[in-house]
């Protein structure tokens, strides 16, 4: 398997990829490390979750636009032209002395790395045989493990010594290097023919900007969540969003429907849940458990090691079946979510969050590449040029699962008396999520 990974035609393929992964991870990590100091010296407290809305919503454009942009051309142009969007935007960002500047900045680099993550997909399915594919995706999963280790005191020591400008900036020679790398491959790969529009093209443009506009509402309903406002903004949302996904999801998606369809809302119903404990476990720790920010980040570590170490187990096993190793993998999250049940009480034990959100990272190394792998393999049944298109809505469940339930989160904080009595309810509510997910795994096998 290493050879045709980092053998002489595909190790500079690989290494790009990696790298590719890799900056999006490091500004995923180290931008919100260094928020907090960009929002106090360009705006105000109540600006602070807009570079984050302007960045998400941007993705899913750039997410949908991408995947319509490899299925009718090709990768090659995506695979070039994101990146250095993405690029364009840290130097906006990175330059920026006003907050519209820097906003302007979280577009560009938003619809730069949507576009990338599913360019990243159309090459392995293009490149890789299915058998080397497995140990691409664990490939991939470990380059988010450095960021997530040292992303965060990264650019908190380079906010502190030198400026938040830096840690934009920082991350362009990693573009250069990534792109530089990808065009030999991106060299020899076809051009590609225009495809038909057919009925899921028409309207694909209003539908991906619908969405980002209801995504964007989400968050802001998610952040101000008590109030007539934020109800109507919130109904608003949905409104624009549920025609939009039927536009931009495989037909039956919404009811997990066996191929392709099953795989989409696997991955929405596996990130969402997943995600979304990991965004509220350090205030579990640390507003209910007295934990300091620096311990409460350990069980995040601590689960990205096992979501590692999981997903380099499966590359080394392409002959099993995807299916079960994706049933198995909701069911290690299910595990690691319902033990967090006796965590987040004020009478639960801190110190179970550690080994619990093991069993979760575990079950994410084995589900989340697992998915990957199906979606590709069943992409490719459905019918010539889907891949990006297929990829696109999948990456777009992950937005819009983690989007809406971490505003879930938001409101029952806004609406209870304490974390403590909030974050159970979350809690269990995942829980039901997850065990969905385990009950439709099978679907992904269309037989």
């Amino acid at each position: 398997m290493r050879p045709e990974l980092f053998g002489p035609g595909r190790r500079a393929t690989t290494v790009g990829i990696l790298l590719l992964i890799s900056m999006i991870a490091f500004e995923a990590m180290g931008v919100g490390t260094a928020m907090p100091a960009v929002v106090a010296d360009l705006g105000s407290v109540s600006s602070y979750a807009w570079p984050f809305v302007a960045f998400t919503a941007a993705s899913v454009v750039g997410t949908v636009l991408g995947g319509r942009w490899c299925d009718q051309r090709g990768p090659r142009g995506t695979l070039v032209t994101s990146p250095m969007l993405f690029g364009a935007g840290l130097l906006v960002a990175g330059t920026a002395p006003s907050m519209a500047q820097l906003l302007v900045g979280r577009v560009l680099q938003g619809l730069g790395a949507g576009a990338v993550a599913v360019a990243v997909y159309v090459l392995i399915a293009l490149v890789y045989s299915e058998r080397a594919r497995p140990a691409v995706f664990a490939l991939m999963s470990s380059a988010w493990v450095l960021p997530a280790l040292v992303g965060p005191p990264v650019a908190g020591v380079v906010t502190e010594r030198l400026s938040w400008h830096w840690v934009f900036l920082g991350i362009v020679p990693f573009v250069v290097v990534a792109v530089v790398l990808v065009l030999p491959a991106v060299r020899d790969l076809p051009a590609g023919r225009p495809a038909r529009t057919g009925a899921h093209g028409r309207g694909i443009v209003a539908a991906a900007l619908a969405a980002a506009a209801a995504v964007a509402a989400l968050s802001w309903a998610g952040q101000h969540p008590t109030g007539l406002p934020a109800a109507v903004v919130a109904v608003v949302a949905l409104a624009l969003l549920v025609p939009a996904l039927r536009r931009l999801l495989p037909a039956g998606s919404f009811r997990a429907r066996r191929g392709i369809a099953a795989v989409v809302a696997s991955r929405g119903l596996l990130s969402g849940a997943f995600f979304t404990v990991n965004a509220y476990l350090p205030l579990m720790l640390t507003s209910t458990h007295g934990w300091s920010l620096s311990a409460a980040g350990i069980p995040l570590i601590v689960g990205a090691l096992g979501w590692s170490s999981a997903a380099a187990w499966q590359g080394r096993h392409p002959d099993l079946s995807r299916p079960t190793l994706l049933r198995v993998g909701f069911a290690f999250v299910t595990v690691g979510i319902a033990g967090l049940l006796a965590v987040a009480p004020s009478w639960g034990v801190a110190w179970l969050s550690l080994p619990f959100w093991v069993v979760a990272g575990v079950g994410m190394g084995l589900g989340f590449s697992s998915l990957s792998f199906l979606l590709l393999a069943r992409s490719a049944e459905a019918g010539p040029g889907r891949v990006g298109s297929d990829s696109a809505a999948a990456q777009l469940t992950d937005q819009l699962s983690q989007a809406t339930l971490v505003g879930v989160g938001g409101a029952l904080l806004a609406t209870t008396t304490s974390p403590a009595v909030a974050l159970p309810l979350l809690i269990a509510g995942l829980l039901v999520l997850a065990v969905v997910g385990t009950g439709i795994a099978g679907r992904t096998n269309p037989l």
